[in-house]
């Protein structure tokens, strides 16, 4: 195959993943109007459109998608082969791309993220933040950071430190206002500040305590999809909210945030870097993984 039919679908594959020139340019070190070209060299050699563009978006067309479901595990293997050869080298180089939920970055992804390109100045590094459920493999990535319980079965997972642990958490102010509950289904009687997935799942409260397990569909008047946020919302005053330990606890040792019902907060399996077992390791990411073993 001609270098250039390559490299166009090449452009392809990454306009195709991250629905954006710019994006896909940034990716493959290339000019915007680079990958434009690219596509639309390739558009005419096919003879079809595979891409609908508003100045707004970038979708695949029907042509578009069956080609990239076609072309994705050639291309999948062309990369394998040559990542294969970085074994070879004395050093990890290449592109690494990771999908981490968004609670794990500060404490438990964040941190390394420097000392790793610190020590390995032949990798770049993509980190995205998503709080949905991805398919790291059509979507591109390396690798993934979730909550262990939402890795899928076929996946290697690699713990990023130790168990977690969720609170619900509330202002002095509020407690002032209200009486702390003594029960989980006290909870029901407050104002709760509920969390939505990017699913558009609404979280259910979970409690532990002595093998006792009670699960709560809370009510409130507020929905949001932030720890952050929600951290914002609980040191105004609003309500209470369900939270992880290691987020709230600067505002706890201030005084600023008070915990509740600390007696049903069991510790749980927290945050996992995963990737796919079937296919080949890259040097980055294998690198990357060693880093995990060591302390932060």
């Amino acid at each position: 195959m001609a270098t250039d039919n390559l490299t166009h679908l090449a452009a392809f594959a990454a306009v195709a993943r991250h629905r954006s020139f710019r994006k896909a340019g940034a990716e493959l070190t290339l000019s915007t109007s680079a990958v434009s070209y690219a596509i639309r060299a390739l558009e005419e050699r096919l003879g079809v459109g595979l891409f609908h563009r508003t100045t707004r978006s970038v979708a695949l067309t029907e042509a578009g998608q069956r080609l990239l479901d076609r072309l994705q595990p050639a291309l999948n293997q062309v990369s394998d082969a040559l990542e294969e050869m970085n074994h070879f080298r004395a050093a990890p180089a290449g592109l690494l791309r990771i999908n981490a939920a968004r609670a794990a970055v500060p404490t438990q992804l964040g941190p390394r993220l420097t000392r790793f390109l610190h020590a390995h100045p032949d990798v770049r590094l993509e980190l995205t933040e998503n709080d949905g459920l991805v398919d790291i493999v059509s979507e591109g990535f390396d690798a993934g950071v979730r909550l262990h319980e939402f890795v899928p079965e076929d996946m290697v997972a690699v713990p990023l430190g130790r168990p977690l642990r969720g609170m619900i958490v509330a202002s002095p102010a509020y407690l002032e206002r209200h009486p702390a509950p003594q029960h989980p289904r006290d909870l029901l009687q407050h104002e709760c500040i509920r969390f939505r997935f990017a699913s558009g799942h609404l979280y259910k409260w979970q409690f532990d305590r002595d093998g006792q397990s009670l699960e709560l569909d809370v009510q409130g008047r507020l929905t949001l999809s932030e720890q952050t946020t929600i951290i914002r919302a609980v040191l105004d005053g609003f309500g209470l909210a369900y939270v992880l330990e290691d987020a709230a606890r600067p505002w706890l040792d201030a005084g600023q945030m008070q915990a509740v019902l600390e007696e049903w907060s069991e510790p749980f399996p927290g945050f996992v870097l995963y990737y796919p077992r079937q296919r080949q390791m890259s040097s980055a990411l294998r690198a990357f993984v060693d880093m995990l073993h060591e302390p932060v």
